[in-house]
């Protein structure tokens, strides 16, 4: 194992070695696309994921702002009247900025160490984490989320209706974070995860949400009974499993059969 920095965190190097949140993610969504990813594959990053980091990048440090900046060209309109000015999109991001700056608990919460790496064995693995905020003397880390609703709910086939936090796999994130950071100092139970929320609605919504430890001990109960296929398959050893919907088998898919139209809703 190398040894982790920000620089090469998210190198395919670095995620041939170690396992993390997003990894995961993607095997429980598509096998076959978290392997392409690994050979080398990948999507063109989309509007939401660069506004997120944008927010991100604002509460880590000014400098890591300002190189957020520098480095998007694509946030700057470069035609018509506003030309030489963010984006309408970014304009509004400035606003969840600073509905979540304006808030005492907000700014209380996201206290700590910025953007801390660890890592350790766990389900048979090495895991990397990146913490947003890490703070060990309050006993507690935070990350931010940008959401599209805070108290919209999504349809999940297995769970009912449920949160945003559960749709997009929070729990499961906070959980792996948790869990990483107690194995590395060796504590007895966990520090307490939050996350930081704001959304894209006009006036931004914002909320701090908690994880608490049945949440922690129920997921990771969940990542333990499903490694042992998603180890196999990482290495070669298994077959990956194509989905047939998300953007790699699409651009991959070869039909084999024809099919009846009601067939397409039970996909």
């Amino acid at each position: 194992m190398f040894k982790l920095d920000n620089q090469n965190y998210h190198s395919n190097e670095a995620n041939l070695q170690y396992w993390s949140n997003s990894q995961y993610k993607d095997f429980l969504s598509c096998e076959a696309q978290a392997m392409a990813k690994l050979q080398g594959w990948s999507e063109p990053p989309s509007d939401a994921l660069l506004i997120g980091s944008y927010v991100h990048a604002f509460f880590e440090s000014p400098e890591a702002f300002q190189e957020f900046k520098d480095t998007h060209p694509q946030i700057i309109s470069s035609k018509g009247p506003t030309k030489g000015q963010l984006k309408a999109d970014y304009r509004f991001a400035d606003r969840m900025i600073q509905t979540l700056a304006d808030d005492p608990l907000c700014m209380f919460i996201l206290q700590g160490q910025k953007e801390v790496i660890m890592t350790a064995e766990f389900a048979g693995a090495q895991w990397k984490i990146k913490m947003d905020n890490y703070n060990p003397e309050r006993l507690r880390f935070s990350d931010i989320k940008t959401v599209q609703s805070i108290t919209k709910e999504t349809w999940d086939p297995e769970g009912g209706y449920v949160s945003f936090v559960q749709a997009q796999g929070y729990v499961t994130q906070m959980a792996l974070y948790a869990e990483v950071e107690r194995r590395q100092h060796g504590r007895d139970g966990w520090i307490e995860p939050y996350i930081v929320a704001v959304s894209k609605e006009d006036p931004p919504d914002k909320a701090v949400i908690s994880i608490n430890a049945m949440d922690v001990d129920r997921e990771l109960e969940s990542i333990q009974a499903r490694m042992p296929r998603l180890i196999e398959v990482k290495a070669g050893r298994e077959e990956p499993i194509r989905c047939e919907s998300c953007r790699y088998c699409r651009e991959t898919k070869r039909l084999n059969k024809i099919i009846h139209y009601s067939e397409l809703v039970a996909r």
